[in-house]
């Protein structure tokens, strides 16, 4: 059972009142890592099945992990267009988009994939931030609008509703081409496709992971064995690796997408109602804040959909929206970037035999491949001895042969080759996950964003 400071409380607004702030309730936590569930860690290694998806192929298993919300009601798409920043143009069945949550000051919650089916349905997978937010916006907007959740495995007892497979590398298309029946259809990006594997019906979003083009399948879950099985005899033409726990979310390493930046929800009069719509359950009551970096004030945590490079898929136009004049304010008076930071190998070789052997300094332990060990991930980034930044999701990327991580960074140092050094550890930490540590700098090299040149042309 979970030992947490929150499970004294009613809700996560009570949690915060009762701890004296939401900083000290999110520093307080003793959960780690977000976890993935349901497949092993490894199929075969890690560092391998990071190689599959850049040169051959990948498989990665997302049936368990990720939150669904399905929404109907004649007032959905209204409703998309208040809950979300983005373009929605010609939006229409068969299509997917990348939604974007922001609060009322046009700080980001967090970001999901939202598909509009052939059949006329929306479903909105991803992290429970973003569905837990929708979901309480569905509840209280007034609109004639109904959200039926799918939680992760994580948080319920049974099968999911869906299988969700991706299958992602330069032969992805190859493959699919082999496994289906018939002829594949031609999909554009970010479109659903729709055909049959094995006789069984599949739908098939087009995207890409990593840099690199492939699909997200998903069906009924009843299914799931049938299709694994077709796409695992096909793969091995192509040296198909099936990715782990361990692997999968080190895709963002490469990729350089932020999973779970801590959600701007804890502070304004807006959201207060929704702090006390989160029980002590949620994650965003029970997760953690990691790292070095420890400001006073929880808001500067805080991202916004413009620095994380999401202002292109922001309407404009619509006034409607929740965070719109914020955020309009944002697009003209850009600071931050994201870029990636590439550590430089021997300060980490260095940083960690001082973890393993160094009994009067030792370093922070990195975990491989990924080496967060919070639910949400912030270490201090300096150059010249100021703080210009923060580094998020970090870990090592064996396509690229470096530890990696997504940082945000003040935009007048964020130009590729501009050095700058990573504080690395949690002194003094009240997480049992973390053993007593120093501060370490670790040197890093600013690099584009994502880390290798991304293409999603399938040949």
């Amino acid at each position: 059972m979970i030992d947490h400071p929150a499970f004294a409380y009613a809700n996560l607004e009570r949690a915060i009142e009762g701890l004296g702030s939401a900083k000290k309730l999110l520093r307080s936590s003793t959960i780690g890592p977000y976890v993935f569930p349901g497949v092993p860690l490894e199929y075969s290694n890690w560092k391998d099945a990071q190689r599959a998806w850049l040169n051959d192929v990948a498989l990665l298993n997302l049936s368990f992990h990720m939150t669904s919300l399905y929404l109907s009601g004649s007032d959905v798409l209204k409703f998309l267009k208040y809950v979300s920043c983005n373009k929605f143009g010609e939006f229409g069945p068969g299509r997917g988009k990348q939604m974007i949550l922001a609060n009322h000051q046009g700080e980001l919650i967090a970001d999901c994939i939202l598909f509009y089916t052939s059949d006329g349905r929306f479903r909105m997978s991803g992290s429970p931030v973003a569905s837990d937010w929708v979901q309480y916006q569905a509840e209280t907007c007034g609109m004639d609008v109904n959200a039926d959740r799918d939680d992760s495995v994580q948080f319920r007892e049974g099968d999911p509703r869906l299988y969700v497979y991706q299958i992602q590398g330069p032969h992805s298309a190859s493959l699919m081409k082999d496994v289906c029946d018939g002829e594949f259809p031609e999909i554009k990006f970010f479109r659903i496709g729709e055909f049959q594997i094995a006789g069984k019906p599949v739908q098939a979003l087009r995207h890409g992971m990593a840099g690199v083009p492939g699909f997200e399948l998903f069906g009924p879950w009843a299914d799931h064995e049938v299709i694994m099985g077709a796409l695992e005899k096909a793969g091995a033409k192509y040296k198909m690796r099936k990715v782990g726990a361990l692997a999968y979310p080190s895709t963002c390493l490469e990729s350089g997408w932020l999973a779970l930046p801590c959600p701007a929800i804890y502070t304004s009069r807006e959201a207060k109602g929704y702090r006390e719509w989160l029980t002590p359950f949620h994650i965003e009551t029970i997760g953690s804040i990691g790292g070095s970096f420890d400001p006073d004030d929880i808001t500067e945590y805080y991202l916004d959909p413009v620095e994380v490079g999401y202002g292109k898929f922001i309407d404009t136009e619509n006034a409607g929206c929740i965070g719109h004049a914020a955020l309009l304010k944002k697009l003209t008076n850009q600071k931050r970037t994201k870029v990636t930071l590439v550590w430089d190998s021997q300060d980490v070789t260095d940083a960690i035999n001082a973890s393993l052997f160094d009994d009067d300094r030792p370093a922070k332990y990195m975990d491989m491949p990924l080496s967060i060990y919070s639910t949400f991930q912030y270490d201090t980034v300096i150059k010249d001895g100021k703080t210009v930044g923060v580094s998020t999701y970090c870990g090592v990327s064996a396509n690229a042969n470096k530890m990696l991580s997504i940082a945000v960074l003040d935009i007048e140092h964020a130009k590729p080759g501009t050095e700058v050094e990573i504080l690395w550890g949690e002194p003094d930490s009240t997480k049992p996950v973390v053993e007593s540590n120093v501060i370490r700098r670790i040197r890093a090299m600013v690099a584009t964003i994502p880390y290798f040149d991304k293409s999603n042309k399938l040949f």
